[in-house]
């Protein structure tokens, strides 16, 4: 009995083995652990801080054309006879993150799941080598340009010539050198009116090279039939070129002024412009009394260009209670769910007389009349 008790080893109490083999390797991975979550807290808190490469584009302001904004009129016509509009004619634009502002984690976060704001890359939207001032600049630049083209191409729609397409330059030994001048005005290619840079050069490049082309101009006052024979152009050996240089002179024969009361940069509210300027220019209502919104570019020839953040310009019109959205023919296959969307119906245009064809379809009800995004 003595041998076989004194043989045992006394099994160790339990307070000795919870000390030696457990709360010691417990109080390590504690701290272990405490400064994982310290560390990790610290790297969530720069990565919510620190700037990210990205800007946000959302639903931004809209503005009635045929309206006013703080009690005076956006388009002003003096010098010719107006009539009275109804509705509005929304300019729509989107609200981008400003060049000198910091986008964060939780804001890129927040314009991922929302159903009306994209994230582009920084570089996209402001080019790296341009200053803010740069970037502000060129917007505006942009803006004004694209009011004189408006003011143009609504003015062309009832009939007024706005625009003056005037040889700026003759490339020595081309086949205008000799027959035409600088400071000449061409009206007419072949018996066509010709209203715009883009419609003359259409014109011309469309003849086969070697083609006997006669051109309509004014020089000094005086008009005169100059004849030209083609050339192949050196882009493209099967169209014709004559070897000119020319600009589009914005001249209206009346005051049309746009005054807007936001500040709003970029080309894309060329259309409405065009359209707001041709209500008020012409008798009747456009809009038949409807809210209507749109977007797009457009140049001399009536051509209606694309734009960037066309989701975000649908939203913000629906928002504010558009019912019909002119969107730009290169935009249609952009448009998302709205192509189905109940609230709002989307009209496809490619050129002003797209837009305003479309309009006046609604107006009497002639439906199949009217080309949709989904289409």
């Amino acid at each position: 009995m003595a041998s076989s008790s004194g043989g045992r080893r006394a099994a160790p109490s339990p307070h000795q083995t919870c000390r030696g083999d457990i709360i010691e390797p417990m109080n390590r991975r504690t701290a272990s652990l405490g400064v994982a979550v310290v560390a990790l807290t610290l790297l969530v808190g720069v990565v919510l801080l620190v700037p990210m490469p990205f800007v946000v584009m959302s639903p931004g302001l809209t503005e009635n054309t045929i309206g006013s904004f703080e009690g005076e009129p956006v388009i002003v016509i003096e010098g010719a006879k107006t009539y009275p509009t109804s509705g509005r004619l929304d300019l729509t634009t989107v609200s981008v993150t400003s060049p000198d502002s910091d986008v964060r984690l939780p804001d890129v976060l927040n314009a991922w799941w929302s159903s009306d704001e994209i994230i582009l890359p920084r570089d996209v939207v402001y080019p790296p080598e341009q200053t803010v001032q740069q970037v502000k600049q060129e917007n505006q630049t942009q803006m004004l340009d694209s009011m004189d083209a408006a003011i143009a191409v609504g003015l062309a729609k009832v009939g007024v010539d706005a625009v003056k397409v005037t040889v700026e330059g003759v490339t020595p030994d081309a086949p205008a050198d000799g027959l035409l001048r600088e400071g000449d005005e061409i009206v007419g290619v072949n018996s066509t009116t010709i209203d715009s840079t883009q419609a003359a050069v259409d014109a011309i490049s469309s003849l086969t090279p070697g083609s006997r082309v006669t051109l309509e101009i004014v020089r000094s006052g005086d008009s005169q039939d100059v004849e030209v024979t083609t050339a192949a152009s050196p882009d493209d050996a099967a169209q014709s070129r004559v070897g000119v240089t020319l600009s589009d002179d914005f001249d209206p024969p009346f005051e049309v002024n746009i005054e807007l009361g936001q500040e709003i940069g970029g080309p894309s509210a060329g259309l409405m412009f065009s359209l707001g300027i041709y209500d008020k220019l012409t008798p009747g209502e456009l809009t038949g009394g409807a809210h209507i919104a749109g977007t797009g570019t457009i140049d001399a020839s009536g051509r209606v260009g694309e734009i960037g953040g066309i989701q975000q310009k649908i939203a913000g019109a629906r928002d504010t209670g558009a019912t019909i959205f002119l969107v730009p023919a290169g935009d249609c296959a952009d448009v998302g769910s709205f192509a189905g969307d109940d609230e709002i119906r989307l009209v496809k245009v490619a050129t002003m007389d797209d837009a305003v064809g479309a309009l006046e379809s609604l107006l009497v009800g002639d439906e199949s009349a009217v080309e949709g995004c989904d289409a």
